[in-house]
């Protein structure tokens, strides 16, 4: 059965207006309309960086206690647990696209590795 929910734990977390930290959360799969949708809203129109805003806002189905999320929270994020979000959306998304499946050439034994792109 593939996995559709994925948990995490965010680097800073959300500080809502009550004072409470909110780090842990879920975000589930995208789907082809949770790509789509989010270029129709006038927003992104006007502004096509802020697709990451709505994507993220769609497919983060809890933060903490707080659920469902909005555009807003995810602008109140600090820019650490947007970055840590659009990577794990990537990974989520990918389903391992990005990683290799390699041999130790001690062991033999086999594992996946996620290459790092030169320069990072």
């Amino acid at each position: 059965m593939i996995q559709t929910e994925f948990p995490f734990r965010l680097p800073c977390g959300y500080l809502d207006a009550e004072g409470t930290l909110h780090q842990d959360g879920v975000m589930r799969r995208a789907t082809a309309f949770d790509e789509i949708a989010p270029l129709k809203d006038p927003r992104v129109q006007a502004n096509p960086g802020y697709l990451v805003i709505i994507l993220l806002a769609r497919v983060v189905t809890r933060l903490g206690i707080i659920e469902p999320l909005n555009p807003k929270l995810i602008e109140g994020l600090y820019a650490t647990d947007l970055a840590y979000l659009q990577d794990l959306y990537r990974r989520i998304n990918e389903q391992g696209h990005g990683r290799l499946l390699v041999a130790c050439p001690h062991c033999e034994g086999e594992f996946e590795v996620e290459p790092v792109s030169l320069g990072e």
